[in-house]
């Protein structure tokens, strides 16, 4: 795909719902806090991984914060605060499948960026 047009394009309007999403989602402040860093960091990895697609790295990183925003409504108490929670069970869905389907584009770029460097 071209640069800029690719799985992670998906995974920075994740990020930018999660963390614009306590402006119209009832909330506590933990819930706020959470769903703002978590959605600034997946815009931020998702963006390296689009500037530099040669990344490995960057893929599996949108995997992990995926997996963060699943386990946060627990991990940080706010599961009975709804629909808070679903919006970090949705969003950390979405980020978790975009970097599983992001990785074998990535992999393959940087295998190939591997061997001409040798």
């Amino acid at each position: 795909m071209r640069k800029w047009m690719r799985w992670e394009s998906v995974a920075v309007v994740a990020g930018l719902y999660a963390a614009l999403s306590p402006i119209w989602t009832d909330t506590t402040t933990r819930a706020t806090w959470t769903m703002i860093v978590l959605g600034v960091l997946t815009i931020a990895g998702a963006g390296v991984s689009l500037a530099r697609p040669d990344l490995e790295l960057s893929d599996g990183a949108l995997a992990v914060l995926g997996v963060l925003f699943i386990i946060s409504p627990w991990v940080m108490g706010f599961s009975g605060t709804t629909a808070m929670a679903v919006t970090a069970w949705v969003v950390g869905a979405v980020t978790l499948l975009v970097g599983a389907l992001a990785w074998p584009e990535s992999h393959r770029l940087h295998r190939g960026h591997m061997a001409a460097s040798h």
